[in-house]
């Protein structure tokens, strides 16, 4: 086991290797993707990006249901 100096320098050294390894990785799409869908459908909970999509979903697959009143005044 390093003590005194030597660990400092190790955990300096694996801090470093650290963020270059996080600065060299970039985005992640599938997060940025999660991030982006921002409505749930109460229904069947899938999640839609946008409010138009989320009409469209909602008369074609929940056609019985009454319309949320977010999607009121949307045009799809």
């Amino acid at each position: 086991m390093a003590r005194g100096h030597q660990k400092l320098q190790s955990q300096q050294k694996n801090a470093k290797k650290q963020a270059e390894m996080k600065k060299a990785k970039g985005h992640d799409q599938k997060t940025a993707a999660k991030a982006a869908l921002v409505f749930t459908c109460a229904v069947c909970r899938s999640q839609m990006p946008d409010p138009k999509t989320f009409k469209q979903h909602f008369e074609s697959k929940h056609p019985k249901s009454p319309l949320p009143s977010e999607l009121e005044g949307v045009e799809a």
